[in-house]
């Protein structure tokens, strides 16, 4: 049976934004003013955690609810699972979850802090980048599932293979989007440096995307490990639904998240 659910993937918390922000000119007082050496660990692994969290409740979870309430529209709507229209609805929902999910974060958290730090035109324009890439690959992830079910995998090959296919379609679209968008002004154009945090990143969010394949309960239910985790049954109602998938994306990114935050050296981490 084709499963009909997924995420994307997609996020970003302040270091995040750092890592996708281009660096503003610097001031003549600036030039003069005592400097600092980058090289010195600035983040630790509590930090590390704490942008983690930021990330999975702003971004994460409303990506996996956007792109349920999304299959559910376009199962309404009278498109098939293996169909362009159904791909490109979802993605839609990707996009919406993350973009309306981040900048919303944000704008809650600026006026309860009341923080001057928090630009909500960068945000704003962080959001759209991240939504795109989330696009890119909540878009693909029903035919890259269709694909690998078709093909009579295990659960955990289907598992791996949608981890890898829709973290690289995510990359490529954080990549796409800073070239398309650069002229943004909050939108760094590609470089190498970014490079290696929209990797580390992408990772993570195919972990996501990984686990949103546990929410399919009837596709190999036996060797389904995350079953009775994120499984969404026939009958189940689709708000319980989309809360449940939302639920396996958050899970799967701060799963990954995790070992990265305790892997990574200081200062190698996106979110650092």
């Amino acid at each position: 049976m084709i499963a009909q659910r997924t995420l994307s993937r997609t996020l970003l918390s302040r270091n995040i934004r750092t890592m996708v922000t281009k660096t503003q000119p610097v001031t003549a007082e600036a030039a003069t003013a005592p400097t600092i050496d980058d090289s010195a660990p600035t983040s630790s692994i509590a930090n590390r955690f704490v942008s983690t969290a930021e990330v999975t409740v702003s971004k994460i979870f409303p990506a996996g609810f956007g792109w349920q309430s999304a299959s559910i529209v376009a199962d309404g709507a009278g498109f098939e699972a293996d169909t362009l229209n159904f791909a490109l609805t979802t993605g839609a929902g990707d996009f919406v979850g993350v973009l309306t999910g981040h900048t919303a974060y944000y704008a809650a958290k600026k006026a309860i802090t009341g923080s001057e730090d928090i630009n909500m035109k960068a945000e704003a324009q962080t959001g759209f980048l991240l939504a795109t890439a989330a696009f890119c690959s909540g878009t693909g992830w029903q035919p890259i599932v269709n694909t690998l079910q078709g093909m009579n995998l295990s659960f955990a090959s289907v598992f791996a293979g949608t981890w890898v296919g829709c973290g690289t379609l995510f990359y490529l679209g954080l990549r796409g989007g800073r070239t398309i968008f650069s002229s943004m002004e909050h939108i760094e154009e590609p470089t190498y440096e970014n490079s290696k945090n929209d990797a580390s990143l992408s990772v993570a969010i195919g972990g996501a995307t990984g686990f949103f394949v546990g929410t399919d309960a009837a596709y190999l239910p036996d060797q389904n490990f995350l079953i009775n985790v994120v499984g969404i049954a026939d009958g189940t109602p689709d708000l319980t639904g989309c809360a449940i998938a939302g639920s396996s994306t958050a899970l799967g990114f701060a799963t990954c998240q995790s070992a990265f935050n305790v892997a990574f050296p200081a200062g190698k981490c996106w979110n650092d």
